[in-house]
């Protein structure tokens, strides 16, 4: 099966507030410390302006079941953060971006991506960049309505 539908953006470098969780379930530990700042910011996670970007980071190891898992909050100059939660620049750039619906079809659509970049005009950036997961309805319950935005960063 191939991805259905890939759009191309350019994402602009960004002032992100950075979550990490780490284990068996580090996205459950990231998201509550996003969730935290998120309300004693005022931005409304998933809509204009609370945007999310997630990456596992690091990777699981072979034989390991524990991995991390860091996400990215675009935040103006104006808001702050306390750790665990620290402020990075993301450095943006051009990216293959693919629809996902549910959790369990993540992993099935990220191969499909990258299958689809080996049968296009872009290649992967010599720094290889972030691949990043954004999640358009954090505030749904069910992990099988979960919308994604799959980016892969490409070059030309």
């Amino acid at each position: 099966m191939a991805v259905k539908e890939v759009r191309i953006v350019d994402l602009p470098p960004m002032r992100v507030a950075s979550s990490l969780g780490f284990g068996k379930e580090p996205e459950d530990q990231a998201w509550k410390q996003m969730h935290a700042l998120a309300a004693s910011a005022g931005i409304r996670l998933g809509e204009k302006g609370g945007q999310t970007y997630g990456f596992n980071n690091p990777d699981p190891a072979p034989g390991s079941k524990d991995y991390g898992y860091e996400i990215w909050l675009p935040l103006g100059a104006d808001v702050e953060a306390k750790p665990p939660i620290q402020i990075k620049q993301a450095p943006g750039g051009k990216y293959a971006v693919a629809p996902c619906t549910g959790l369990s079809n993540v992993s099935r659509v990220w191969k499909e991506l990258d299958a689809w970049l080996e049968d296009s005009p872009y290649t992967c950036p010599p720094n290889g960049g972030q691949w990043l997961e954004a999640i358009r309805n954090p505030l749904e319950p069910d992990p099988g309505k979960w919308v994604f935005d799959l980016y892969l960063p490409i070059a030309v």
